[in-house]
């Protein structure tokens, strides 16, 4: 070696970085290998079990500003959490490597959400001149499946469904070359060696010939046909969205009587067609995740009535996969979007499955052959004071972990409450909270639960030793909870949960006052528990403030009879039967008798204070829903009624109790409601003066419990505040009493955060 030589030898240095985060499945090794051809770094990169590793030397400068870009222009879809270097000798190293993925069975990764289509994919899946010209698989480093296809850790073909397709030469030169967009993408295939899609049809069904599946299905929902289609995480059914005949055919076939259908488009143009798009919401439509966003619908939109009847709203989606792209091309309208399920079981994602369990609703199935490893409903989400508030949480978001305030000392298992459940798995300050699981209600919804689970202890290398359940005894998650055999089981009341879920989110660990609304929970006295004022943090609480109990005759029959709470409520003041009135106008006179007897006897008349219940009585008093087809109906058409209409507060009286609590009495305002219904006032006027008053009091209770605890923080959970008028005016008049006002950004308000809730407050007692 020459003198010039050993002088530059001399002068390099080498460095061994570890990256933590989302950095498996993402292009991040390709990103590696071209940023250090940029900077002439020489080294390598490979994938490990917790993160990704790199050895790089060079000069001195080359080496920082390869530091510095890793950071700074990492690729879209990946998210670092943390960015270790040491010193290390040069090993005299020429080229730039990717190495084998090396496995190491104590340490854990976040693994990346399927992603939509970006824009360079889907600009090939339209030019005729590539050779991916509409193949409806196409993907590349940064787009595509990631979780449904993912088996185990590291991320690598061999250990996804994509392994059953080998890559053909022109794939492989892809793969291998640094230069393309395609370099060591695990998805990568095309219509030579990739997976195929088909179209099966009900004997007679229209229009279904020829030799593009994806046309055919199209036909056959321009005739008004039902088509289950095979996504990423799952089955949907599709209809054409203008067609009233063929919306109303599925939802009887579905068993789906009014709850709200999504939409889905090709894009923010035709999503402006149907509805008011804000920056915010469109921002949202054309993220990566592509969640269903709930927009203000138009009123010359062109959908059929049943879509979303009785509301202001409809959720839409951009399309998110190149066969979405292609099937709305060829079908030149919107489609309703459903989940490919009979209602309240999961959705289905095998072939076979879905040809069994959706034989009486589909007339047509989009098929294909790509495995789904994961089951992944769309997520949820609507804009509410220009911020993001989930509905749903799943595909896209899910199963990236949420931090925790506090470190777990041992491994642990929330399970979740009974309906919307969600699970969450935890090591040290990471949550892995799962997508949405759905109602423990049937069968098929627990083995959903036990599936993601175990798939959630493969993939995160988590073996819990505590579980952390729900206060009811007889809930199914609680029976989970206690059939998993673990060290220990520590139950977690509902509404506590719902506010340490908050708390944590934002690194609370403080007291802080806790505003809980939601249907039911239970409660520490055993009564049903659903508007609560806490004082809490993420080991203790009390209950400082509730509204008024009331009788709930026929108990859980009351979430579908909205009269029933009425009821409840008119047995604390008999002398308003007229105010009343309205709510009983088309009860049978039998029944709302034996309910009355319910409530003299206390036989099946539970006490609740449910800010749920309030919300469906006041709805039935103003005459807009005395019986509910699906869970929620009667607040969401409330909140659709009062829109962004002005609404003075009503009496709503805040009662300080002997034993130092205040209770917000709601009969006055129901009272008021019903009365000046009776004097010809508008019902819309009444929604919004309802709403306005349920704020003005909830921040009033708020206030004086926080002066009371010595605390300036207000953590706003439950299921009620996903009413966009409830939660802004609410967070409006706390915060204009000088109040740091928290509410759910990462996880939803509603009982999908309970898991993560629960979570926090396991870590921290576990942590005491």
């Amino acid at each position: 070696m020459s003198a010039s030589s050993l002088t530059r030898a001399a002068r390099r240095e080498a460095v061994r970085l570890s990256v933590t985060g989302v950095v498996q499945g993402v292009g991040f090794r390709p990103f590696v290998h071209r940023l250090a051809a940029r900077h002439g770094v020489d080294g390598w990169v490979r994938n490990a079990a917790g993160d990704v590793q790199i050895h790089a030397e060079g000069a001195a400068r080359d080496l920082a500003a390869f530091v510095r870009d890793l950071g700074a222009e990492a690729p879209p879809l990946a998210r670092i959490e943390r960015l270790e270097r040491a010193p290390c000798l040069p090993l005299g190293l020429v080229t730039f490597t990717i190495r084998e993925s090396e496995d190491d069975p104590e340490r854990r990764q976040p693994v990346s959400p399927d992603a939509a289509l970006c824009a360079a994919c889907h600009a090939e899946l339209f030019d005729p001149r590539n050779r991916r010209y509409r193949y409806p698989f196409i993907t590349c480093t940064d787009c595509g499946p990631r979780y449904t296809v993912i088996e185990a850790m590291p991320y690598d073909r061999a250990r996804t469904s994509m392994r059953a397709f080998t890559q053909c030469e022109d794939c492989r030169r892809e793969y291998e070359s640094p230069e393309s967009r395609r370099y060591h993408s695990e998805t990568n295939s095309c219509p030579a060696c990739g997976p195929k899609v088909w179209l099966e049809v009900r004997e007679g069904a229209p229009g279904a010939g020829g030799h593009d599946p994806i046309a055919a299905a199209a036909r056959l929902l321009a005739a008004g046909r039902i088509v289950a289609v095979r996504g990423l995480g799952g089955f949907h059914l599709a209809v054409d969205a203008t067609n009233e005949a063929a919306v109303a055919r599925l939802r009887a076939r579905k068993d789906r009587e009014a709850k709200p259908l999504a939409v889905m488009v090709r894009d923010v143009g035709a999503a402006r067609a149907l509805a008011e798009v804000s920056w915010a919401e469109e921002e949202m439509l054309t993220s990566r995740e592509r969640p269903i966003v709930l927009l203000g619908r138009r009123g010359d939109a062109v959908l059929a009535p049943s879509v979303v009847p009785g509301l202001d709203t409809i959720g839409v989606m951009l399309a998110y996969t190149p066969l979405h792209h292609l099937l709305l091309e060829a079908a030149e309208r919107p489609l309703v979007m459903t989940s490919g399920n009979a209602s309240e079981a999961p959705i289905a994602t095998g072939n076979i499955e879905a040809r069994q369990r959706l034989a009486g609703i589909a007339d047509g199935f989009l098929l294909h052959d790509r495995e789904i490893v994961a089951r992944y409903d769309d997520s949820v989400v609507r804009v509410a004071g220009g911020a993001r508030v989930f509905l749903r949480r799943a595909r896209g978001y899910a199963p990236l972990p949420v931090a925790l305030p506090l470190a777990s000392p041992v491994p642990l298992v929330a399970v979740g409450p009974h309906l919307k459940n969600t699970f969450a798995l935890v090591h040290e300050r990471r949550a892995f909270v799962s997508q949405h699981v759905g109602d423990l209600e049937n069968l098929e919804t627990l083995e959903h639960f036990q599936a993601t689970l175990e798939a959630y202890r493969r993939l995160f290398r988590i073996d819990p030793r505590v579980a952390i359940r729900d206060l009811h005894p007889g809930y199914l998650s609680t029976r989970i909870a206690d059939e998993l055999g673990l060290e220990r089981v520590i139950p977690v009341q509902h509404h506590h949960a719902h506010i340490a879920a908050v708390l944590a989110e934002h690194g609370v660990t403080e007291p802080a006052v806790g505003v809980a609304y939601d249907g039911t929970g239970y409660g520490d006295d055993g009564h049903v528990w659903g508007a609560e004022i806490l004082v809490a943090d993420l080991v203790h609480y009390r209950r400082v403030g509730q509204l008024r109990y009331a009788p709930l005759p026929g108990g859980d029959r009351a979430v579908r009879s909205p009269w029933r709470a009425a009821l409840g409520y008119l047995s604390l003041d008999p002398g308003a039967a007229s105010a009343f009135a309205a709510a009983f106008e088309t009860v049978p006179d039998r029944e709302r008798s034996l309910a009355g007897q319910q409530i003299a006897a206390r036989l099946n008349a539970p006490l609740a204070s449910s800010m749920g219940r309030l919300f469906d009585a006041a709805a039935a008093i103003l005459g807009v829903r005395r019986l509910a087809q699906y869970e929620g109906q009667a607040a969401m058409e409330l909140e659709a009624l009062a829109g962004q209409r002005a609404g003075e507060p009503l009496p709503f009286p805040i009662v300080e109790s002997g034993d130092g609590q205040w209770v917000l009495d709601p009969v006055p305002l129901l009272v008021a409601l019903g009365e000046l219904r009776l004097t010809g006032v508008g019902v819309a006027h009444l929604a919004a003066a309802f709403h306005e008053s349920v704020a003005a009091a909830t921040s009033e209770i708020a206030r004086r419990a926080a002066a009371a605890a010595g605390t300036r923080v207000v953590a706003l959970g439950g299921g009620c505040f996903q009413n966009a008028r409830l939660l802004v005016s609410t967070r409006a008049r706390l915060e204009a009493q000088g109040l740091r006002v928290l509410v759910p950004e990462r996880l939803g308000p509603n009982d999908g955060a309970v898991s993560y809730g629960q979570a926090a407050i396991g870590a921290a007692m576990l942590g005491r």
